[in-house]
């Protein structure tokens, strides 16, 4: 297990992404169905690394998608 804060470096110095604890907060909280589970520790948040690791590698990501304008992108937009 490791937190957030922990889970931002570790992703980083494998490659897999460069994303902020606070972004992997709000990752956790709009995709609670697939985002590997959440331990509370403390006043910090700590998540098994073996299981973020392979949900971040798989993650489509749309920077600067605008949800508000256009809604959640379709199938077909993947």
């Amino acid at each position: 297990m490791v937190s957030f804060r922990e889970l931002v470096r570790r992703l980083a110095a494998d490659g897999i992404i460069v994303i902020t604890h606070q972004r992997v907060s709000q990752i956790s909280k709009e995709d609670p169905e697939n985002f590997p589970p959440v331990m509370p520790i403390g006043r910090s948040k700590a998540v098994d690394y073996r299981l973020a690791a392979p949900y971040f590698r798989k993650r489509v990501t749309r920077p600067g998608w605008r949800t508000d304008l256009k809604g959640k992108p379709s199938e077909a937009e993947e």
